[in-house]
C-alpha cells in the first residue's frame, strides 16, 4: 500500500506542492489512515489544511478509495495556527 501511496505522490501531488516551493513526506499509513508532513514552504503554510483537504486528500482518496482519512501532522502549535487562520481570514485588523 504504502509504494501505491507513493507513487501517487510523486506522480500528481509532488510537483503540484513544488510549484509552491513545497514537498511532502509520508509519516505513516495504518489501517486506511494515512499520516503525512508538509515541507518546505507549504511547512507551516496557513493554508496547509486546505491543501491537505482540496488537493492532497481528494486525490489520494480517488485513486486509492482504502484510504479513510489523510492527517496532517502539523509541527506548529494550535494557537500559531488559528491565529494565522485569522490572518488569513481579515478577522484581525492589526497585530
Amino acid at each position: 500500500m504504502l509504494d501505491k501511496i507513493k507513487n501517487i505522490i510523486e506522480k500528481d501531488i509532488r510537483p503540484y506542492l513544488s510549484n509552491h516551493y513545497g514537498d511532502i513526506e509520508v509519516v505513516s499509513y495504518n489501517d486506511g489512515y494515512l499520516r503525512v508532513r508538509l515541507l518546505g514552504q507549504c511547512k507551516n503554510c496557513p493554508s496547509a489544511q486546505i491543501t491537505l483537504e482540496e488537493v492532497i486528500s481528494e486525490k489520494l482518496k480517488v485513486c486509492i478509495p482504502e484510504i479513510k482519512e489523510v492527517i496532517l501532522q502539523n509541527d506548529i502549535s494550535q494557537e500559531i495556527y488559528d491565529f494565522a487562520k485569522k490572518i488569513l481570514n481579515k478577522e484581525l485588523v492589526s497585530i
